[in-house]
């Protein structure tokens, strides 16, 4: 996948994670982008780990899914850190 194709992807499972984890989050469309690639790469990473796929290398629902679930859990995470400290 292009750099272009990760960028719309990470759009698209960073929007979807937002929307199956609603909340005030500080960051804007870019920090959802960033989160989206970033969770399509540790999505990836826990598919590959776990043995259930590939990662993410294509454009399909199963991609969106992988990066979709990488983000939750970055989201999570990133929640955690930042509402400890306030």
């Amino acid at each position: 996948m292009g750099i272009l194709s990760w960028i719309v992807l990470g759009l698209v499972a960073g929007v979807l994670a937002k929307a199956v984890m609603p909340g005030r989050d500080p960051g804007g469309l870019i920090v959802t982008i960033l989160l989206g690639i970033a969770g399509a790469v540790v999505g990836g990473f826990i598919a590959v780990a776990l043995g259930i796929g590939h990662g993410v290398d294509n454009f399909d629902m199963g991609s969106i899914l992988t990066a979709m679930v990488g983000a939750i859990v970055l989201l999570l995470g990133y929640r955690m850190v930042f509402s400890s400290s306030r």
